[in-house]
Order: structure tokens, then C-alpha cells, then sequence
């Protein structure tokens, strides 16, 4: 008689994870609940949790290198994208892997990865998802380092990110800003460097430097970006106007990708100087306004993954 899926369960090697729990994400009202059911299916899959509760000042890169030190192999988000970013600089380049049970308002990071289900799945996961290494990007902005999975950008995606991140979480008061600063913004000239000898002067409203195909509300920029091909995706947004760009947005959302006016490059590193400034956006951090560099760094950051990865993402 074939076992159930339960008795399938505790046939496996009991592992410890620490388990990095945000009862602020998504709905904060359900987290008694979805922490309930987080520590349930991970007790059906021999998976055994030390609990950190985020706090608004916790130091999350501490708590997750101390238990990496520990000899702690599995640091499980559960939280969204935000909470994930908090961690990455403590998971980046260590032998732990970074498993993904997604409750936040986005959870953009978790739809590239193939993670779209609930608790009980996303749990299920960590045991029978694939194991990937993935490519991280990082930023250097003055004096000061940012990782990220998603995005870079400047200019109006930069200033528009915050506006519109307030919206998707409930604050609609913002909508009259967000539209005031769409129609007040002003391009600016753009002079890049990238892979050391290569340069490229050109003048447009942003410029989005993109690790994974689909970024913010699940927003997929091209089918062709990947986050397993040691390249950051650059896309300049230059001769194209305002009402261009909306109809871009639009029409990437039902899998069109007309060319008007956007350039595509594939770098491992670049430099790039605006005039006048423009806001300088590491996934969803603001981190002030002027020049930087960004680099990739290839496959240095281990996740599970679920089985909907497609194309050259799934190689």
C-alpha cells in the first residue's frame, strides 16, 4: 500500500533551519496564523526552526551569519521581498541556502523563482524544490554597498517606486503625487562605462539595470533577462516619451516587446554619471541621488526554486 505523503515525510533526515519570520509583511493580521501553519508543514517535512521575529530594528545580516556560523544551513524568509534584501548581504557568498515561503505584498522575488503557492507548497519546497545558484547584482553608491536580486535604476523609476509602493500597500492619498511627479520629471544626460573600455552618452527619463524578467507587481521588463547568465541586463529608455512608456508598460503586461526607443545591453559591470542627478534605486532602497557602479556577481547566492522556471531559467 503506498505511504502517504505525510509518511513520506518523516522518512526524511531531520535538518535545522532558521526561520526569519515578519509578522509585519502582507497582512499583518494573519501572521499568528501563517506563522502557525509555517511551523506545522515544516514539522510534517522534518524540518526543524530556530524562530527570529522581526523587529523594526533588528540586524538581520547578524542574526542570519551568527546562525550560518552556528553550522545552520537553511535560513527560510518568511516575509516578502524586502525582508529577503534585508538578508542577502549575510547570504551572499556562503555555503547556506535561502529558502522562500512568500507573505508579503509583492513577493516579486519568490514569482521569478517559480515560488507562487501557499504555505503548505512553498514548506514543501524546501525539500523537494531545485537547488540553484543564482546571480546577485551589488551597487556602489558613495561610500556605501547594496546587493540586490531585482533592479537598479534611476531616474523615474526611482522616484515613482515609493509612491507606487505606498498605493499597493493601501495609501491612495498617493496617487495625486505620483501623477505630479510623472509629468513633472525631466530627463537627463546619461554617460556610461561598461565592461572597462566600452562607453555609451545618451539622454533619456531612466535607465533600469535588471537582474531578474519580472520586477515590482510582477512586471516583466523581457523574456530575455536571466538571473543564471553572469550578465546584468541595462535597458536605456532614451528618444522615448512619456506616453511611450506607459504603452510599453502595457503592452509588456500581455507579452508584447516592441522596440520604441528602448536599448538593451548585457554588461557584467558598469559606471554611470547623470546630468543633472537622478535618484539612484537599489530594489525598492532609495540610496540618494548621483554616480555609481554595478556589478554582478555570478551565481553567488544559493536558493530553492520551484518547478515553474522556463526557458533559458530553467537550464
Amino acid at each position: 500500500m503506498p505511504r502517504s505523503s505525510k509518511s513520506k515525510s518523516a522518512a526524511y533526515r531531520p535538518i535545522r533551519a532558521k526561520l526569519i519570520f515578519n509578522a509585519g509583511s502582507g497582512r499583518p493580521e494573519e501572521s499568528p496564523q501563517q506563522l502557525a501553519s509555517i511551523l506545522s508543514e515544516m514539522q510534517d517535512q522534518q524540518i526543524l526552526p530556530e524562530v527570529y521575529s522581526v523587529r523594526p530594528n533588528s540586524q538581520l545580516e547578524e542574526v542570519v551569519h551568527d546562525a550560518i556560523q552556528s553550522g545552520i544551513k537553511l535560513i527560510v524568509v518568511a516575509g516578502g521581498d524586502g525582508t529577503i534584501d534585508g538578508i542577502l548581504g549575510a547570504m551572499v557568498g556562503s555555503d547556506a541556502t535561502l529558502g522562500i515561503i512568500p507573505t508579503g505584498t509583492r513577493n516579486n522575488v519568490a514569482f521569478n523563482l517559480g515560488i507562487t503557492g501557499d504555505i503548505a507548497s512553498s514548506v514543501a519546497l524546501l525539500r523537494k524544490g531545485r537547488r540553484l545558484k543564482i546571480d546577485v547584482g551589488r551597487v556602489h553608491y558613495g561610500h556605501s554597498r547594496h546587493w540586490f536580486l531585482e533592479v537598479a535604476a534611476l531616474g523615474l523609476l526611482s522616484d515613482l517606486y515609493p509612491l507606487a509602493d505606498d498605493i499597493q500597500h493601501g495609501k491612495l492619498s498617493m496617487i495625486g503625487e505620483l501623477l505630479s511627479k510623472f509629468v513633472s520629471a525631466t530627463p537627463s544626460r546619461l554617460r556610461m562605462i561598461y565592461d572597462e573600455r566600452k562607453k555609451l552618452d545618451t539622454t533619456a527619463h531612466m535607465l533600469v539595470i535588471s537582474n531578474m524578467p519580472f520586477l515590482g507587481p510582477h512586471f516583466q521588463i523581457s523574456p530575455t533577462v536571466s538571473f543564471r547568465d553572469g550578465r546584468l541586463d541595462v535597458f536605456t529608455f532614451s528618444d522615448m516619451s512619456k506616453l511611450n512608456m506607459i504603452s510599453y508598460a502595457m503592452l509588456s503586461q500581455i507579452g508584447h516587446f516592441e522596440d520604441i526607443g528602448i536599448k538593451h545591453y548585457h554588461v557584467k559591470h558598469i559606471r554611470i554619471h547623470s546630468t543633472p542627478h537622478m535618484p539612484v534605486l537599489a530594489d525598492g532602497t532609495l540610496l540618494g541621488e548621483g554616480s555609481l557602479s554595478v556589478h554582478i556577481h555570478p551565481r553567488a547566492l544559493t536558493v530553492m526554486a520551484g518547478s515553474a522556471l522556463t526557458g533559458h531559467l530553467a537550464t
